[in-house]
């Protein structure tokens, strides 16, 4: 079953069927996090995910994307809304419905990275890490580059 939040012509769903994986790729291929993201990549990670489309009529304008086990952990990345449809309240939307879903009150954790709107997310709950200390990462920046180069493709 899909989860559906509608205000007047704007519906933000979670039916994968509904996704526009070409406007997806064409926005998070020139994201600042992940440039130059293979479509095969992108296609590939929207379907192992909880996807949150955001749509004005059959136009997909946004995107959150949730990587989860829907029983304790949860990775919110991907967020977006494209810049025609900014400054209308879209992206606060847009979170409210993440947060309304069902699988989000039993989680133990919920991450994500951001780069400059934390006070977007504060006003759901979500703060510094308490111990990041006790975080790790393993982090390649320059895969895509890499990959497109002919290097060990994540799509393959």
């Amino acid at each position: 079953m899909h989860n559906e939040w509608k205000r007047q012509q704007l519906l933000v769903s979670t039916d994968p069927a509904r996704l526009d994986v070409d406007a997806v790729h064409a926005f998070l291929s020139r994201a600042y996090w992940c440039v130059g993201i293979p479509r095969a990549t992108v296609e590939r990670a929207l379907r192992h995910s909880l996807c949150f489309g955001l749509y004005d009529g059959c136009a997909q304008v946004g995107l959150a994307r949730v990587v989860t086990d829907q029983a304790t952990f949860a990775y919110l990345c991907d967020v977006y809304v494209l810049e025609s449809h900014r400054g209308q309240g879209l992206g606060k939307w847009l979170i409210e419905c993440v947060m309304a879903h069902p699988s989000v009150p039993g989680l133990r954790r919920f991450n994500l990275a951001t780069r400059g709107a934390q006070e977007l997310y504060a006003r759901h709950g979500f703060r510094p890490l308490r111990h990041p200390e006790d975080q790790m990462e393993l982090h390649k920046p320059d895969i895509y580059k890499t990959a497109a180069g002919g290097g060990n493709s994540p799509a393959q």
